[in-house]
């Protein structure tokens, strides 16, 4: 059959308007992600001008480079494995997280609390927050070598051993290139606690990287 040059145009246009035409996925916009930060003073700014801890230097980071991303902290000052538990529940709901960042434990060895229990409350944490379909991220810490070798090994190790029970990601150690680096005692407040602002940056540099995969 004979086709004329109008229908054969007509034919085109319409093949052309079906390929750029989205398919169901395709139309769909991705929403933006929603990152939880659960943590201590370490994440909450504890001793800082507003805006110049690692968390706010990540909304930065994410705005700079184009990220379509929120962030959450729910940081308390002083916290504890055993507190940040008490209170995910809570904070999963309220806020539907996509990525759940976890930093909490420093304070469970400054008082001396069982390992197994502060490893016990990263576990629940970690499944509670994947129950709900979250990406985990767990922030590891150390301390350091006067709470003896055994202890400091244990505590170092208990961050890994549950992101890989929980194949969650992994930051091994927080302060890595702070509080083992050579300038380390200028990147300190008085309290030899806490890192000052300058020290915000590196700790972020260390996080960014593992978060940046799970985005």
């Amino acid at each position: 059959m004979k086709t004329s040059r109008r229908e054969w145009l007509v034919h085109c246009t319409a093949l052309l308007a079906l390929a750029g035409r989205p398919g169901p996925a395709a139309a769909a916009d991705k929403p933006p992600a929603k990152i939880l930060v659960v943590g201590d003073s370490l994440s909450a700014e504890y001793g800082l001008e507003r805006g110049s801890g690692w968390v706010s230097l990540l909304e930065k980071r994410l705005a700079q480079d184009r990220i379509a991303a929120s962030v959450v902290n729910a940081s308390v000052s002083g916290d504890t494995s055993s507190g940040g538990r008490s209170r995910l529940a809570g904070l999963l709901k309220q806020h539907r997280p996509t990525h759940v960042i976890l930093e909490l434990g420093g304070n469970d060895a400054l008082r001396g609390l069982p390992l197994d229990m502060t490893q016990a409350n990263l576990r629940q944490m970690t499944q509670a927050a994947k129950a709900t379909g979250a990406r985990v991220l767990i922030v590891g810490m150390q301390v350091p070598p006067n709470y003896g070798r055994k202890y400091s090994d244990d505590f170092a190790s208990l961050f890994a051993a549950v992101a890989k029970q929980e194949g969650a990601a992994l930051v091994p150690f927080m302060l890595k290139g702070v509080a083992d680096g050579p300038q380390s005692e200028s990147l300190f407040q008085p309290d030899r606690i806490h890192p000052r602002a300058q020290a915000h940056p590196i700790i972020l540099a260390n996080i960014w990287p593992v978060l940046a995969r799970l985005l």
